[in-house]
């Protein structure tokens, strides 16, 4: 093996951003399944009612928002660690190009 090849398997922050990945596909599978409760209720109230209820389209969104912000993270598009190491998000998903020092 080359020494760089040695040095890569010997990073710590490499090691320790797979223990991340692997936290945070755990939490990714956890909110898939919220966000799908969320979305066959909606629909259901909208059948019955003709309306959504507003607290669980707010919930939508930051759940939504909250997936993205995993998503840029196992992709390497961003080294921001999502909650619960940052704040829960509100709202929809900033605008922002790539957060990596290149």
């Amino acid at each position: 093996m080359s020494d760089d090849i040695k040095q890569n398997l010997s990073e710590r922050k490499t090691w320790l951003r797979g223990l991340y990945m692997l936290l945070f596909l755990i939490f990714y599978s956890v909110a898939k399944v919220i966000i799908f409760a969320v979305i066959a209720f909606q629909f259901v109230l909208s059948l019955f009612t003709g309306t959504t209820n507003e607290k669980l389209v707010t919930l939508g969104q930051s759940l939504s928002t909250y997936l993205y912000q995993i998503l840029t993270f196992l992709t390497f598009n961003s080294e921001q660690h999502p909650y619960p190491f940052s704040d829960w998000p509100q709202g929809k998903p900033e605008n922002s190009d790539k957060d990596i020092e290149s």
